[in-house]
């Protein structure tokens, strides 16, 4: 089901460039620590000296968290006589300059947070009233920059509340059209982008609007150093499925200088087991986003420090190449498997069990382009040899197994003929329709281009089913491997049944359906995701075979085609 418009995006305002900004800072994602998770907004001066004190004693300076950020809460309520910002003298009776230099002296960087709005986020509704940066982004930025002495490369998080007018708090569907919101939103980072750049100091800006307007492609990369790909994240296991999904259609994106922002880290919070932790750290590494700890570090666990001390994983991080680990597979109601290249050439697998209990997974080298490669776990630090094939290992309930690759054998790639959804002699029933699609992204790999119109299949379940009918099993029948193509723009802000994913049930010949777990294919109704792989029994030789698709609770994916391997 689609509901049609059409971002506008930021390209419009601004000339996209090759590669991501050139600031002088942010090459490799941003590390640090930031009190949000643990404090919200009511963090004091005190915990701001005492955290970055801990943050050298316990080891994390000296593996790579360097930012001490501050978050909401800081600010005053009303700006001085002449407009310049001011802090809350309160809360801060010492004065952020004076942190500022602390923070130096530790030899560590120091952030500040601001909003692109009339007045900043906070955590009572919006009843604060602490003063944004909107319309004054010039002054701003020299004020942040001058209270830093040596502001070289602190951190501005810029974030997007009050952002539309001064009565409108949080707004993910803002009342203005979705066209000129895309381009407001943008031009409110421009202007502070610009204004970090005349202060003549190198300053990283890190986007926060929440993943509104699809920033990734405005594109982002154009403006700050960092953004935010989605809602705030909670201390759930539901809060990870949901960003990780929300990753799925924008992961090639990330590049030095500029990378998705999967929000701050949970690890040493309560939501999470140790293991889930473990996930989570790995996850955000690996998919190249800023790893901001946000816990109360004068009370983490052993557990939760070493998983953040974990040099391998850091390094993951930090890998000059720059690409995201982008998904691969996925095995519904079971694991994900997702995969990106180093700079050394190697190769590093994520293998994430989405079971709720321990599972024992074979992990096919296939699915990541390799026939056989040798492996090494970053977690544990152990020398598995060389994988021939496949890897079996037991996954604790909802962990990761983290594998590096080198040597990796190139696998023959699987073949397909594809069949189009709207074909005519394929069976539409109960509200399934053939409707037109102008795309506004490339599908390269479907051989369409932006600008190409296609023809979809929406309206599927909740009582309508798509059946394709004159599917080739080959001479023997069997098992088949699918790649399916189609659009999803069903995405959440917060957590659902389906978090940023859709549910398609696929029979083949009329047997028992095979549940199939959809990520978002973008924010929008005309972006396609193509090569969806899933595993479906059931077919017999010739070419007299069906696939009815349907869900009888929800709508699943509008879609374009679906390829049989040969």
């Amino acid at each position: 089901m689609a509901a049609k418009w059409t971002v506008a995006f930021c390209v419009l305002v601004i000339l996209s460039t090759a590669v991501a900004l050139d600031n002088g800072v942010g090459v490799t994602p941003a590390m640090g620590w930031n009190p949000y998770n643990a404090y919200s907004c009511d963090t004091t001066e005190d915990e701001y000296y005492t955290s970055a004190d801990l943050v050298v004693s316990l080891g994390l300076r000296d593996v790579g968290y360097k930012y001490i950020n501050l978050d909401c809460g800081w600010q005053a309520t009303t700006r001085s006589s002449n407009g310049t910002f001011q802090y809350n003298t309160t809360r801060f009776p010492k004065g952020i300059p004076a942190l500022a230099s602390y923070v130096h002296d530790l030899d560590m960087e120091f952030g500040v947070y601001s909003d692109g709005g009339y007045y900043s986020c906070d955590n009572v509704d919006g009843a604060a009233y602490w003063i944004g940066s909107l319309g004054y982004e010039a002054s701003d930025a020299k004020t942040f920059a001058s209270w830093g002495a040596d502001y070289l490369k602190a951190c501005l998080l810029y974030d997007n509340c009050y952002s539309e007018s001064t009565t409108d708090f949080v707004d993910f569907y803002p009342t203005i059209e979705v066209e000129v919101a895309s381009i407001l939103s943008c031009t409110h980072y421009i202007t502070m982008e610009s204004a970090l750049k005349n202060t003549s100091r190198e300053i990283l800006f890190s986007i926060c609007e929440w993943g509104v307007q699809d920033p990734a492609r405005w594109p982002a990369s154009d403006i700050g150093n960092s953004w935010r790909i989605s809602n705030d994240i909670g201390d759930s296991w539901a809060d990870l499925f949901r960003i990780i999904n929300q990753l799925v259609p924008i992961s090639q994106f990330a590049e030095p200088g500029g990378f998705n922002d999967l929000d701050l880290l949970e690890v040493g919070n309560d939501g999470l087991t140790t293991t889930e932790q473990q996930t989570h750290f790995a996850f955000w590494a690996a998919a190249k986003s800023p790893l901001m700890v946000s816990t109360d570090l004068t009370a983490i666990s052993s557990d939760a420090l070493s998983i953040l001390l974990n040099e391998r994983i850091i390094a993951l991080n930090q890998d000059t190449l720059g690409a995201s680990i982008s998904f691969k597979r996925r095995y519904t109601n079971d694991y994900d498997v997702w995969a990106s290249p180093l700079a050394d050439g190697s190769t590093v697998a994520l293998i994430l069990n989405w079971e709720d209990s321990t599972n024992d997974v074979t992990f096919s080298l296939n699915d990541v382009g390799f026939s056989s490669a040798d492996a090494a776990d970053l977690i544990s630090d152990a020398d598995l040899g060389t994988i021939d094939s496949t890897y079996t290992a037991s996954i604790d309930a909802h962990g990761v197994l983290v594998l590096k690759l080198t040597n990796g054998v190139a696998a023959s790639t699987p073949d397909f003929t594809y069949y189009p959804a709207a074909s005519s002699s394929n069976t539409l029933a109960g509200g399934a329709v053939n409707q037109s699609v102008t795309l506004s992204a490339s599908a390269a790999a479907a051989g369409l281009a932006a600008g190409d119109e296609i023809t979809d299949v929406g309206y599927v379940g909740e009582g309508g089913t798509l059946t394709f009918n004159g599917i080739d099993g080959g001479s023997t029948g069997g098992s088949k491997l699918l790649s399916i193509d189609y659009i999803n723009a069903d995405y959440a802000f917060y957590d659902t049944v389906c978090s940023n994913c859709r549910n398609a049930y696929f029979s083949v010949n009329g047997g028992d359906s095979v549940q199939v777990q959809m990520p978002i294919s973008g924010q929008s109704w005309d972006i396609l995701f193509t090569g969806y792989l899933v595993e479906l029994d059931g077919f017999v030789a010739g070419e007299d075979n069906t696939i009815e698709i349907s869900n009888p609770n929800a709508y699943t994916p509008d879609f374009y085609r679906i390829g049989v391997a040969v």
